[in-house]
């Protein structure tokens, strides 16, 4: 899958188009709630051996949140990675271009949006927790 076609998937999916918030780095980019402005993905290039390749060359790659457990099965397999750049036990790096399949990583954000949903949930619900 191609930083265009996550892009793509994103907007059919929860009409949301990539926000990109940093200074001076016009690739990065966060997708985010409409409403909370909450991230729930983070896309951008990173160099290879950060991701524990022999290579400084730059791979894309998106971030989002996953669940512990799912991650701790996840990163046994080629082109998952722990987070980089975010919590390691609560988010998880995909390198996007990879042998993972699109589906995976579709099924992987409409998790991580879930997820950065929850409080707004619980409060639609009633929760108190």
């Amino acid at each position: 899958m191609t930083r265009n076609d996550l892009f793509s998937y994103v907007k059919k999916e929860y009409g949301i188009e990539p926000d990109f918030p940093f200074d001076l780095d016009f690739e990065s980019a966060v997708l985010r709630h409409k409403d909370t402005r909450k991230w729930f993905a983070l896309v951008m290039y990173v160099r290879a051996d950060r991701l524990g390749h022999d290579s400084d060359e730059m791979v894309d790659v998106v971030t989002m949140k996953c669940e512990p457990m799912m991650i701790d099965m996840l990163i046994q397999q080629e082109g998952y990675h722990r987070a980089y750049h975010m919590n390691k036990t609560q988010w998880l790096t995909i390198e996007l271009e990879s042998s993972v399949p699109d589906k995976a990583i579709k099924n992987l954000v409409d998790l991580s949006y879930r997820l950065t949903d929850k409080v707004k949930s619980k409060k639609r619900r009633g929760d108190n927790q």
